[in-house]
């Protein structure tokens, strides 16, 4: 004898009939997913804040040597993709939760996430930005 299922089988949320048959229409319980866009844009947030890091190190550890402001400058336009990237994908994330999905279409969570992803993405870029600004005015100073 098998063993018995480990979830058990819910039973339809409701069943509709179809007129002039004996058959109906059952709509099942469709569990809430999170958003892979709310999830994208929270990993390119943390991504763009890294790599202003990266920016910051290389611009003023690079600036006495003449090469800062170049390195700064070439990570700056990753950390820039990453952040505006971010941005957009969690405002998407956020549209996309706050639809109103019909009964048998997927509803989606994970709001935090996207806003998350979205103050992360936007600090990223701003960090990158000021770090490439610092870079070019230590080395040119």
């Amino acid at each position: 004898m098998p063993p018995p299922p480990r979830e058990a089988v819910l039973p339809p949320k409701r069943i509709d009939p179809v007129p002039g048959t004996p058959f109906g229409v059952a709509h099942l319980e469709v569990p809430p997913i999170t958003s892979g866009l709310a999830v994208g844009s929270l990993v390119a947030g943390i991504i763009s804040v890294l790599v202003s890091l990266v920016v910051g190190c290389f611009g003023l550890a690079g600036a006495a040597a003449g090469w800062g402001a170049w390195a700064a400058g070439a990570f700056t336009l990753l950390g820039v993709l990453t952040g505006a990237g971010a941005v957009v994908a969690g405002l998407l994330g956020t549209r996309q939760i706050r639809r109103p999905a019909v009964p048998p279409a997927v509803r989606f969570t994970g709001r935090g996430l996207a806003v998350a992803g979205i103050s992360c993405g936007a600090t990223g870029l701003a960090l990158c930005l000021l770090g490439l600004g610092a870079a070019v005015l230590v080395q040119f100073a």
